[in-house]
C-alpha cells in the first residue's frame, strides 16, 4: 500500500494532468486538475472546450522555465522568432508572415494569440512577454477562438499562466539549483527560490526569485569572403535598383568599385570586417527576476491578492546561424547585437462572495522597456534604396573614376516602452438553478511609444536621395513624439518616431442552462469597440498628418503630403483604398459583437462531448506610408496602392470533442476536432524592392483550417506513467487578394509555420530505494513535421543573392510553388524572373532523459536534454534578404537540485 501511494505522488508530477493516490487497496486513478478556461474554476474534465494544461510539478520535472521549452510539449501551439524574447505565438495553424521582429512595435500587427499572466493579457506584437517559468502553478492552453471572454488577439487561442499564490495555511520555502554544460558552448546555471508566509491569520505573503544564465553555443566568426563570409555584390545592389550594373552597356560607361572591373559580374560592395567581434559562444541570455505576492482575507466572503513581477531579460549575439558557412553553430555580424527587455507587471484582484453571486474585479499595469542594437548589414542585400545607402555612383555630379561601393556595415537601434493598464469587472451567478450567468465589463487602455534609429549611409558626401542627408538627419514634420526631434548623430541615416495607442471597452457575458441533467446549452457574445491612433513621424513621412489627411480626405492636407487628391479620390471610389473608419482626428474606430455557442453532454460521470461554434478577431491596423504607390509600377506591382490599413481579420470555427477517462481511471483521452475558416488574414509586408521601405500591414485573402489535436494519460502500472499528445492539422488559402497575385502564395497553399503533423510522448518511471528515498527515469521526445517558412514566394530570389553575397547557397531546402499557381513566377524590379518558390523548414525530434532520486523534502537530478544533439530549424529568418537558420541548443548535460521545506 506504501508503494502505491508513494508511486502516485511521484508519477503524478509528470503528466498534464495528476494522479490521486488512494486510500484503499484499490488501483490509483487519474485526477483531474482545476483550470479557470471559462472564467470559473472548474474541472478539466468538465469544462466543455479544449483545454491543455501543464501543471507547476509537470514543469518542474520535465526541466521547462522559459517560454521555447514549454511550447515543445503543447503540439497545436508553434512560436516564431529570432530569440528569447522575440517570439510570435500560433496556435492550430493560424499563422501569417511577422516578416520583421524588430520592427514589430512600428508595423503595429496585434498577435492572434493572447497571453496572460493569471488574470491580464501581456501580449504584444512580434514580442511576446517572456514570463520565466518559476513558481507557477501551472500553464493552460486554449485552443481556438476565446474572444467572448477573453477579447482581442485571443482569435487563435489563449494561453494563460497561472502562478502559485499566497498560502494563509502553511510556512513554506524551497529552492531549485541547475549547472547545464552545452556541447560546443557555454556552461549554464540558475538558482530559484521562493518564500511563503503566513503573517497572520488573514495575511500572507510569498515571493520568488530567480537568475538564470544561459551560455551561448553560437560562433561570431571572421568574416572571410569567398568561404561562405559576406563578400557583397553590387550586382544585387543594381539588380533590384535598375542602376548601371544591371545594364552591361551602362556599366562600361560608368566604371564601379575600381577602374579595373570589367563586367558586372566583377563588382562588388566592398566586404565589411568583423575582427573586432569575433568570438565564440556570443548568444547568452540572462533571466534576472522576482515576484512578490500579498494576500488579505477581510472575511470568510472577500479577500484582495496584490502581485508585482519585474523581471530583466538580457541576451547578446544571435541565436540564428549563417547556413553558408560550415557546421551549424556559426554566425557572422558586423555589429554588437544585444537585447534587453525588462517589465514590471503589477496586479491586483479583489474577489468576494455576495448572497448569490460571484464578484470579481481585477486589474493590472504592465510596464515594458526595449532596447535593442541589432547588426542591419544585411539590409544592403535587398531594397531599392540600398544602393543609395551604399554605391555613390547614384549622386549627381560624382567623377566616373570616384565611383565606388563601400562598406556596407549598418544596425539599427531600437529604445520602445510598452504601457498597458487593465480592468475587468465580472459576475458569476451562484444560486441553484438550471441556468448560470458570467457577464462583466472590460477596460484597455495600451501604448507602445519606439525610437528607431538606423545607421545606413556609409557614403562620403551627402544623400540626398530620397531626403537621407548625412548633415542633417530630422524629423518630418515634428519637433519629435519620443524623441528630441533631431538632428540626430550624424551616423544615423533614417529615425522612426512613432507612437500606437489602442484604447479598448468591452461588455461581455455567457448564459449557460441545463436542458437536462446530462445536457447542457450555452451561448456567450463581446461587444466591444476599439479606438487605434498612429502618430508620430519617419524621417521622411509625417505619420500623424498623412494619417488625419485620410481621415479628413481634405485635398489641401491629402496635396501637403505628398499626396494626389485626385489620385486617391479615385482609388477609394475603386475600393482599392478604404478609409471610411478613419476620423479626421486620425483615429481608427472599430465595433462589431461576436458570439459563441456550445452544447454539452455528459455521457456519463467519466465522458463528456461537447460541440462548439465560436467566433475571433482582430482589429485593424493602421500603415505609416498608406495610400502610397508601389516604387515598382510594372507586373504585378503596377498600380499597387498601400492599404491605408488593414481591415479586421475574423476566424469562425466549428469543434467537436470528447473528454473521458477508462479502463476504470487509468486512461484519460481528450480529443478535439476542429474546422476554421478565415476572413481577410492580415500579413506583414516587407518589400523595399518593389513597394516602399517601410514595413506594413496587408489582407493576404482568405484560409480553411482543419485538424485534430488529442493527448492520452495512461497509468500503464502504479509505476509509470505515459503522457502523450499530438496535433495533426492541414491549412489552405482558399483566396488571395488580387494585388498579391504572383507574390504571396496562392490559392491551394499552405499557411506558413504549422507542421501536418506534430507531438509528443513522455514517461516517468520510478523505483524504491533504501529508506524513505525513491528514484526515477523521465523520457520524452517531441516531432514537428516539415513546416513553410513565410507566405512570400520569393525564395529563389533570395538563394541568387545569397549565392551571390557569400560566394555559396544556404543549403536549405525549397518546394517549388508553380503546381499551386500555374505560370507564375517571381520578378524583381529590374525584372529578372525567379521560379515561386518557398523555404521549408525541415522535420525534426527532440529527446530528452532524465534519472533522479528523491524523497518528500529534496530532490537530485542528472538529465540529458537533446539526447540525439538534434539541430532544429525553428525558424528561417529573412528579414534582411538572406535566410539565417533560427536553432535549439545542442545537447546539453545537467544535474538539478532541488530542497523544499513545508
Amino acid at each position: 500500500m506504501r508503494k502505491t501511494q508513494l508511486s502516485c505522488a511521484i508519477v503524478a508530477a509528470l503528466a498534464s494532468t495528476p494522479l490521486l493516490a488512494q486510500e484503499s487497496e484499490a488501483p490509483a486513478k487519474l485526477e483531474t486538475i482545476e483550470v479557470t478556461a471559462t472564467k470559473r474554476a472548474e474541472s478539466i474534465q468538465n469544462v466543455p472546450v479544449a483545454v491543455t494544461a501543464l501543471s507547476g510539478k509537470a514543469l518542474e520535472n520535465l526541466g521547462i522555465d522559459n517560454f521555447q521549452d514549454y511550447v515543445e510539449f503543447l503540439p497545436n501551439v508553434v512560436f516564431q522568432g529570432t530569440g528569447p524574447g522575440q517570439n510570435e505565438i500560433y496556435i492550430r495553424g493560424a499563422a501569417t508572415t511577422q516578416s520583421n521582429i524588430m520592427l514589430s512595435s512600428v508595423q503595429a500587427l496585434q498577435p492572434s494569440v493572447a497571453f496572460y499572466v493569471d488574470e491580464q493579457p501581456v501580449s504584444m506584437a512580434g514580442r511576446n512577454l517572456d514570463v520565466y517559468a518559476t513558481d507557477v502553478a501551472r500553464v493552460e492552453v486554449l485552443p481556438g477562438p476565446q474572444g467572448t471572454l477573453f477579447g482581442a488577439s485571443s482569435q487563435a487561442g489563449t494561453i494563460r499562466l497561472i502562478t502559485n499564490k499566497p498560502d494563509l495555511n502553511s510556512f513554506g520555502a524551497g529552492f531549485d539549483t541547475n549547472i547545464g554544460f552545452t556541447k560546443g558552448g557555454e556552461m549554464s546555471n540558475s538558482v530559484t527560490a521562493y518564500f511563503n508566509m503566513p503573517l497572520t491569520d488573514k495575511l500572507g505573503f510569498r515571493v520568488a526569485a530567480y537568475n538564470d544564465k544561459q551560455g551561448g553555443w553560437i560562433d561570431n566568426v571572421m568574416n572571410v569572403p569567398g568561404e561562405g563570409g559576406y563578400i557583397g555584390s553590387a550586382v544585387v545592389i543594381d539588380r533590384i535598383s535598375g542602376g548601371p550594373l544591371a545594364d552591361p552597356v551602362a556599366m562600361d560607361a560608368n566604371r564601379v568599385t575600381s577602374p579595373g572591373v570589367n563586367s558586372n559580374e566583377e563588382a562588388s560592395v566592398v566586404s565589411p570586417q568583423n575582427d573586432a567581434l569575433v568570438e565564440d559562444d556570443f548568444n547568452d541570455a540572462l533571466y534576472t527576476g522576482a515576484r512578490f505576492g500579498l494576500l488579505y482575507e477581510f472575511n470568510d466572503d472577500w479577500d484582495l491578492l496584490v502581485q508585482h513581477t519585474q523581471q530583466t531579460l538580457d541576451t547578446e549575439g544571435v541565436f540564428a546561424y549563417d547556413p553558408t558557412l560550415e557546421g551549424e553553430s556559426s554566425a557572422i555580424r558586423f555589429a554588437q547585437e544585444e537585447n534587453k527587455d525588462e517589465f514590471g507587471l503589477t496586479t491586483w484582484t479583489l474577489e468576494g462572495r455576495l448572497e448569490k453571486l460571484d464578484l470579481v474585479y481585477t486589474g493590472g499595469y504592465l510596464d515594458r522597456e526595449i532596447d535593442t542594437l541589432a547588426d542591419y548589414t544585411g539590409y544592403t542585400n535587398g531594397g531599392a534604396f540600398a544602393a543609395y545607402y551604399v554605391c555613390n555612383h547614384y549622386e549627381s555630379g560624382v567623377e566616373a573614376e570616384d565611383q565606388r561601393c563601400l562598406d556596407p556595415t549598418k544596425y539599427f537601434r531600437e529604445d520602445t516602452t510598452t504601457t498597458r493598464s487593465t480592468h475587468e469587472l465580472r459576475f458569476v451567478t451562484t444560486m441553484d438553478t438550471p441556468w448560470r450567468v458570467t457577464a462583466g465589463l472590460f477596460y484597455d487602455d495600451q501604448e507602445v511609444a519606439t525610437v528607431g534609429q538606423f545607421k545606413i549611409a556609409n557614403t562620403d558626401g551627402e544623400l540626398t536621395q530620397y531626403g537621407f542627408n548625412n548633415l542633417q538627419k530630422t524629423l518630418v514634420g515634428t519637433d519629435g513624439i519620443n524623441s528630441d526631434g533631431g538632428p540626430f548623430p550624424s551616423e544615423i541615416s533614417f529615425v522612426n518616431d512613432i507612437t500606437h495607442t489602442v484604447e479598448q471597452i468591452a461588455v461581455f457575458g455567457q448564459f449557460e442552462y441545463d436542458i437536462t441533467d446530462s445536457l447542457t446549452a450555452s451561448v456567450g457574445a463581446r461587444w466591444y469597440q476599439i479606438d487605434d491612433k498612429y502618430t508620430g513621424s519617419t524621417t521622411t513621412v509625417d505619420v500623424t498628418r498623412r494619417v488625419q489627411a485620410f481621415g479628413s480626405l481634405d485635398p489641401d492636407e491629402l496635396a501637403a503630403v505628398g499626396l494626389d487628391p485626385d489620385a486617391v479620390n479615385a482609388a477609394i471610389a475603386s475600393g482599392q483604398l478604404e478609409t471610411d473608419l478613419l476620423g479626421s482626428d486620425g483615429v481608427l474606430t472599430v465595433d462589431d459583437t461576436i458570439f459563441k455557442f456550445s452544447l454539452d453532454w455528459k455521457v456519463n460521470d467519466d465522458v463528456l462531448l461537447f460541440a462548439n461554434y465560436s467566433e475571433g478577431f482582430r482589429p485593424p491596423v493602421t500603415n505609416r506610408v498608406g495610400g502610397g504607390l508601389a516604387k515598382n509600377q510594372s507586373g504585378a506591382f503596377e498600380n499597387f496602392r498601400i492599404p491605408v490599413y488593414s481591415t479586421t481579420d475574423t476566424l469562425d470555427n466549428y469543434e467537436l470533442g470528447v473528454k473521458g477517462d477508462f479502463l476504470d481511471g487509468i486512461l484519460r483521452v481528450n480529443a478535439t476536432a476542429y474546422y476554421s475558416e478565415i476572413t481577410d488574414l492580415q500579413t506583414s509586408r516587407f518589400d523595399p524592392t518593389n513597394i516602399s521601405f517601410l514595413v506594413f500591414t496587408d489582407n493576404v485573402g482568405d484560409a480553411e483550417i482543419q485538424g485534430i489535436d488529442a493527448d492520452i494519460t495512461w497509468l500503464a502500472t502504479d509505476d509509470l506513467v505515459i503522457n502523450a499528445a499530438f496535433s495533426l492539422l492541414s491549412t489552405e488559402l482558399t483566396s488571395v487578394n488580387s494585388e498579391l497575385e504572383g507574390i504571396a502564395a496562392g490559392v491551394g497553399s499552405e499557411l506558413p509555420y504549422s507542421a501536418g503533423f506534430s507531438g509528443n510522448i513522455n514517461a516517468r518511471y520510478f523505483f524504491e530505494l533504501e529508506g524513505d528515498k525513491r528514484g526515477y527515469v523521465n523520457g520524452s521526445v517531441s516531432y514537428t513535421g516539415d513546416r513553410y517558412a513565410g507566405m512570400v514566394m520569393d525564395a529563389y530570389v533570395m538563394e541568387d543573392a545569397t549565392q551571390l553575397i557569400y560566394g555559396t547557397g544556404s543549403g536549405l531546402k525549397i518546394e517549388k510553388h508553380a503546381d499551386v499557381y500555374e505560370g507564375v513566377t517571381y520578378a524583381d524590379s529590374n525584372g529578372d524572373v525567379f521560379e515561386g518558390g518557398r523555404y521549408v523548414q525541415e522535420s525534426y525530434m527532440l529527446a530528452n532523459l532524465a534519472v533522479g532520486v528523491t524523497n518528500d523534502v529534496w530532490k537530485a537530478e542528472l538529465y540529458v536534454d537533446n539526447v540525439f544533439d538534434e539541430s532544429a530549424i525553428l525558424n528561417i529568418d529573412t528579414q534582411q534578404f538572406t535566410p539565417k537558420v533560427v536553432t535549439n541548443r545542442p545537447r546539453t548535460i545537467g544535474v538539478r537540485f532541488s530542497y523544499d521545506y513545508y
